[in-house]
């Protein structure tokens, strides 16, 4: 079920480049992300009540909601600079910069997280970040 959705989470992000570019053309980046947010929210909320989820909100650890705010901050942080690029670059540049993220993501991931770094991420590390040099310069 992971690889399924992390299949269709590639797909929409892709959808959401293009759209964001479009959609972009001629709207202050800050507005344009405020209303992005807005949609994400009514969506995320809109699922709570349809799968019934609601109830575990109280359920929620100090500590959770501490990560969780810090996560929504690095999110809109995140956002507002992806859609700032977005307004003056080109989506084949900004793009592939943002999804350094990946890297990013393993190095965190095996320094704070203590997950495993193994050679085959270390060799995908290096060919995303080839490759993301390759398409950008």
């Amino acid at each position: 079920m992971w690889l399924l959705l992390a299949i269709f989470s590639s797909i929409f992000a892709a959808l959401t480049s293009i759209l964001a570019k479009v959609g972009i053309e001629g709207v202050n980046s800050n507005l344009a992300t405020a209303i992005r947010t807005f949609v994400v929210l009514i969506m995320s909320w809109g699922m709570v009540f349809i799968t019934s989820s609601f109830s575990g909100i109280y359920n929620i650890s100090k500590k959770s909601w501490i990560f969780l705010i810090l996560s929504g901050l690095a999110t809109g942080l995140s956002w507002l600079c992806y859609y700032g690029a977005l307004k003056y670059g080109n989506a084949s540049k900004v793009v592939p910069i943002d999804k350094m993220s990946v890297v990013l993501t393993l190095i965190l991931a095996f320094l704070f997280l203590g997950e495993e770094f193994t050679e085959k991420s270390i060799i995908g590390c290096i060919l995303i970040t080839a490759g993301t040099l390759f398409m950008v310069l």
